[in-house]
């Protein structure tokens, strides 16, 4: 096969073959079914866009990056697993199609026009994925080096966003008579931002609006910027570099992902590229492109896939492990992490305090932090984009479980002086941070089914008949409902111990208490 030919072969759809039709309604046993249709077939003969995105995918993973490490494991039956290594250290072959974490995950930003942070040392690829996603949305690779910014110590505001116009300066009356020669990069709808930790505080700050606003400012001027993919790098993930990264922009990126080592059996392919002196982003094949009502269309498509109440009520069980801090305040709605944090109290004296549960089944303080509102919608949003990625119309256990890593990645801080990092087999954990969120997620799961959640929960039962709605109840009704959620905390107390979860379901019975309270005062009033 000649090269040309070689480097813009697109994969035969179907990529990932499969029954197309799967009922709607939630069972267990469908959390590992196949992919289904989704609903988008264009026109007789073109490929739906969750087709399109996998050959996209294919195509990166087996001819542009270099990228064997499939991390993103999914099994249609029992994998077959190899110990090796002084530490025993499994090796598994999944059962099922699976992915490179370093391909997917940039590949569902650009779908769902999102914030990716590639993390990795020099020379590893995390530009060129970048600009790769540049020319998927349609941009020329010309057009994509140039809206690259490229971050330095030196860099201003205006070159960031853009300057004035000089004649305005002289003649203008006021700063609204001035014009803006804008950066033509804050049009695009994919955004690169090259070493974003080496850029000024000052032009951070300016970067952060662009990012979370979805508009520039300079001189009481706006230029409202389209919906974008953004692609940032770094050298490391912990906010350094030439400068501080302040926190409010690190929050705002959605997910991370790390560039692995190159594996040395693919050199032949390196050796082709320097003797053909070809470069994957110069060859990208047209049907892999996307056009912008394309990518408009997947978001709604995306956001459309259904994510069942049985996998919701997990997701709230795990983050609801996290915030929950005993000793942080007096009274019960302070009693979290971020109120130590906000005080600056000292975390090893504050844990300290937490003598009486046992440290090793509480999964809550292996954190230092808990999640935010941010965190859990953006959660939400990539396990649905990874969903629609493998073709399926609901969302199963374990998307969730795979993609939630890459989400949290540095949104749950870990405490690693916790006991649980002493345990045999844990240490590693420390410095994995993948390995360590779906290890927390595989133990808050398997509590969740310890106590029967699914069937037992009592507070689910009560939210349920609350959400029926008020109109029409009397007051005896609303006395016993009132009844019963204080029977209930009463049964929570007799328990003694706190934990994360139970601390989540006080504060929504005091809720539902409080809402029935006002309800049944107002109907004395009538």
């Amino acid at each position: 096969m000649k090269l040309p030919s070689l480097f813009r072969h697109v994969p035969q759809a179907p990529t990932n073959p499969a029954p197309r039709d799967v009922p709607k309604a939630f069972d267990v046993a469908q959390l590992y079914d196949g992919p289904v249709s989704s609903g988008d077939e264009e026109a007789a003969g073109s490929v739906a866009l969750d087709e399109k995105l996998r050959q996209a995918y294919f195509w990166i993973v087996n001819t542009a990056i270099i990228s064997p490490h499939y991390d993103v494991e999914f099994n249609d039956g029992p994998p077959q697993v190899f110990r090796l290594g002084d530490t025993q250290s499994p090796l598994t072959l999944p059962s099922a199609q699976s992915y490179s974490s370093f391909v997917l995950v940039p590949l569902l930003t650009f779908a769902t026009r999102r914030k990716c942070l590639f993390i990795g040392g020099p020379g590893r690829g995390k530009t060129a994925s970048s600009l790769l996603m540049g020319v998927l949305a349609g941009y020329s690779l010309k057009d994509v080096r140039r809206g690259m910014q490229h971050g330095h110590p030196q860099m201003t505001v205006s070159d960031l966003l853009g300057t004035p116009l000089p004649a305005d300066l002289v003649n203008a009356q006021s700063t609204g008579d001035i014009r803006i020669a804008w950066r033509k990069w804050l049009s695009m709808r994919v955004k690169i931002i090259d070493e974003y930790n080496r850029i000024p505080t000052r032009t951070q700050s300016a970067l952060l609006t662009v990012m979370g606003d979805n508009y520039a400012e300079m001189l009481d001027q706006i230029h409202e910027c389209p919906d974008a993919a953004w692609f940032l790098t770094a050298n490391d993930d912990q906010g350094g570099g030439t400068y501080q990264v302040i926190e409010a922009l690190r929050d705002r990126i959605d997910v991370i992902v790390q560039a692995l080592s190159f594996n040395v059996r693919f050199l032949d392919e390196l050796l082709t590229r320097v003797e053909e002196n070809v470069r994957p982003e110069e060859v990208v094949p047209p049907q892999i492109i996307f056009t912008t009502a394309e990518i408009d269309r997947m978001g709604k498509l995306i956001r459309a896939v259904e994510l069942p109440p049985e996998l919701r009520r997990r997701i709230e069980f795990f983050t609801s492990q996290f915030e929950f801090l005993e000793g942080a305040a007096e009274q019960f709605e302070y009693k979290t992490k971020d109120t130590a944090r906000l005080a600056g109290a000292d975390w090893a004296a504050l844990v300290g305090q937490e003598t009486g549960k046992d440290r090793l089944k509480d999964i809550g303080l292996q954190s230092k932090n808990g999640l935010s509102v941010r965190n859990l919608m953006t959660l939400l949003h990539y396990a649905k984009a990874l969903a629609w990625f493998r073709g399926n119309a609901v969302v199963t256990l374990e998307d969730i479980r795979q993609i939630l890593p890459f989400v949290l990645h540095d949104k749950l801080v870990p405490d690693t002086d916790a006991p649980f990092f002493e345990q045999a087999g844990q240490r590693p954990l420390r410095t994995d941070r993948v390995g360590w969120l779906r290890k927390l997620f595989d133990l808050a799961c398997a509590e969740y089914d310890r106590l029967d959640l699914d069937r037992a929960d009592t507070v689910a039962s009560l939210d349920e008949e609350f959400r029926r709605g008020l109109d029409g109840l009397s007051e005896s009704e609303i006395t016993s409902r009132l009844t019963r959620i204080e029977r209930h905390i009463n049964e929570l107390a007799k328990a003694r111990k706190l934990y994360g979860h139970l601390y989540e379901d006080l504060l929504k019975l005091k809720y539902l208490h409080q809402r029935y309270t006002n309800y049944r005062r107002w109907l004395r009033t009538q």
